[in-house]
């Protein structure tokens, strides 16, 4: 895997304004999307000059990363993407629970906003043909951020960036990603029918049982690859 995860191609976001933050939301989504797996170390060098940012922009941007619980800096070794606790995983999903399904209560009368709830479910349902299972969890995170948008609160937004990039470190570590994420194609789906039909309480229902089951599978994935050779998603 390149060292920069491809990010020169994202040299063009930043443009002559570039600052910290948009530096953070590029590395965030990087993280998010499964190009640095957690433990991997951020070279400043090849990063800074794959985004052509200086090196005290860099720096900003890894602090900000790292307020956020994405990064870890280790004394005299460097900054490293983080590695989750079982804890971890625990608050993530009771986060994304009050959150995302608040998101659904809130949504008031229908028909409700879905086309990018419904191209997360065929960027999924392709990337399933292709046998691509990292780019199924990428789809299924994809799908969960459209969700939350669907509430028009750029600071939940914000909030759900985080803590699903953050959940993107706990999916690395499972044995058998394509056990893990296969089930909740279907699944997204029929919160996606739900709410185009304007069933909202349905799918509130859906949701949060779908976020229970997801808690309970990714901490047994994790448990599992800790008794080995993990795969990554």
């Amino acid at each position: 895997m390149d060292a920069t995860g491809g990010l020169a191609d994202d040299r063009a976001l930043l443009g002559r304004t570039s600052t910290a933050e948009r530096v953070a939301d590029i590395l965030r989504t990087r993280i998010a999307e499964g190009f640095f797996p957690p433990g991997t170390r951020l070279s400043e060098e090849s990063i800074g000059g794959a985004l052509g940012v200086s090196r005290n922009t860099l720096r900003e941007a890894f602090r900000l990363l790292t307020r956020e619980r994405l990064l870890v800096h280790e004394l005299n070794r460097g900054v490293f993407v983080r590695v989750l606790a079982a804890d971890d995983v625990e608050d993530l999903y009771r986060t994304r629970r009050l959150v995302e399904c608040a998101v659904v209560r809130g949504l008031g009368h229908p028909p409700f906003p879905v086309d990018g709830l419904a191209a997360a479910v065929a960027e999924g349902e392709a990337a399933a043909r292709a046998a691509d299972w990292r780019g199924v969890s990428t789809a299924n995170i994809h799908f969960h951020r459209e969700l939350v948008a669907l509430a028009g609160s750029a600071r939940t937004d914000e909030l759900m960036r985080s803590v699903l990039a953050e959940l993107r470190l706990a999916l690395h570590a499972v044995d058998d990603p394509r056990a893990l994420h296969e089930p909740y194609l279907a699944r997204n789906k029929e919160i996606l029918e739900a709410l185009r039909a304007g069933e909202r309480a349905r799918a509130e229902r859906l949701l949060a049982r779908y976020l229970d089951d997801s808690r309970d599978r990714v901490a047994a994935a994790r448990a599992r690859a800790a008794d080995g050779p993990a795969t990554r998603d």
